[in-house]
């Protein structure tokens, strides 16, 4: 099984408006100035517990070296990135009509976690299915576990 996570606004969020991971340490804090929301952690380490790939799916443009880096200083592991450029060449590539702005069957991902509603809907639209989560939910990593097992129950 492979889940995989956006990260602007879903992972990654500002502590003014959400409840935060602690920070990275000095200097590491000063390279990687993105805040992780609450429970991200815990989230990651159960994914990785359960044998399932952890994958990121952003549309973003930031390096596959320096979102691995990021997670690695928080002690986790990602298995495979999908960032705004990867997803041009290998989504879109030379199709003149345009394609979602992600498009997780591509990679067989089983369940991609996002806040973005035209996500949700583009998933209804192509086949692949999308936990939006909510802007301010405190639950929201006890949702996605939730959403995990019931598709883990399916699949066995």
């Amino acid at each position: 099984m492979k889940v995989s996570f956006d990260l602007d606004d879903t992972i990654f969020v500002s502590p003014d408006n959400f409840k935060v991971e602690k920070e990275l340490p000095f200097p590491l804090n000063k390279i990687f100035k993105e805040r992780l929301r609450l429970g991200t952690i815990s989230l990651f380490k159960y994914i990785r517990e359960q044998n399932i790939e952890l994958w990121i799916y952003t549309t973003s443009f930031r390096s596959e070296g320096y979102i691995r880096s990021l997670f690695r200083c928080y002690g986790l592991k990602i298995d495979d990135i999908v960032n705004g450029n990867r997803h041009a060449l290998e989504v879109q590539g030379n199709r003149l009509q345009a394609m979602p702005s992600k498009y997780p069957g591509r990679y067989r991902i089983d369940l991609h976690i996002d806040d973005d509603i035209s996500v949700e809907q583009n998933g209804k639209i192509y086949g692949f299915k999308v936990f939006r989560i909510g802007k301010h939910d405190d639950e929201w990593n006890i949702k996605i576990i939730k959403e995990i097992e019931t598709l883990i129950r399916r699949t066995n």
